[in-house]
């Protein structure tokens, strides 16, 4: 089971891991993270950052470790990670490594309820979906092809496991797209109907199969 995190925002893991290579302050630590595309591997609120940096710092994670100045800038605080954050950040990624947990993306929601929208458009909206994913994985594979020859596969693991999450969601996609296309769902019928009468169906009935296969 999860365990219940002081600072459990998935940014300070990020910080603390930013900070395990080397002392940074806030403005650093967001540099870096946008160099290395933290942001498409998190949701990212920028304007968070400086209070999840507080948060740390109040529970013991990081620490100060100096205060700098460059030029007339106003002066910046340094962080360090401190032996209880390096503790903490190496078991809060043993955790979410090593122990699956319920997620919650939004297209399963979307679809949990889809019966809502009529068959017909359901159909237009899987293949526009679709389309723009099949385009936007296309763009991915070539962009990660490209990275392997000049970064470590090591710094790459995310995007692979992000790119096979997005094929596997284009394959599923697909075939349901073919289903309505050539009506084999079951129950497509009284779905139909339901839509066109606003009558229920019998849930018999939304069992039923749908047209074979063209």
């Amino acid at each position: 089971m999860a365990k219940r995190r002081k600072v459990g925002n998935l940014l300070g893991l990020h910080i603390m891991a930013t900070l395990s290579i080397q002392p940074m302050h806030p403005y650093e630590i967001a540099a870096q993270l946008r160099a290395f595309g933290k942001d498409q591997d998190i949701k990212i609120q920028w304007g968070s950052l400086y209070t999840v940096v507080q948060n740390l710092e109040k529970h013991g994670f990081i620490a100060a470790a100096e205060t700098v100045r460059e030029g007339r800038r106003p002066e910046r605080t340094v962080y360090r990670l401190t032996g209880a954050g390096r503790q903490e950040m190496t078991d809060w990624l043993r955790e979410l490594i090593g122990q699956p947990e319920q997620e919650y993306p939004r297209l399963r929601s979307a679809l949990s309820v889809a019966g809502v929208l009529p068959p017909d458009e359901m159909t237009e909206l899987i293949g526009q979906r679709l389309a723009i994913l099949t385009a936007e994985n296309a763009a991915a594979r070539a962009a990660l092809a490209a990275a392997r020859h000049e970064v470590p596969r090591l710094f790459l693991i995310e995007a692979e496991y992000a790119l096979a999450l997005r094929d596997a969601e284009e394959a599923w996609l697909a075939g349901f797209h073919q289903e309505l296309r050539d009506g084999s769902v079951p129950g497509i019928a009284a779905w139909r109907r339901a839509h066109e009468t606003g009558v229920m169906p019998d849930i018999s009935e939304l069992m039923a199969r749908g047209e074979p296969p063209r």
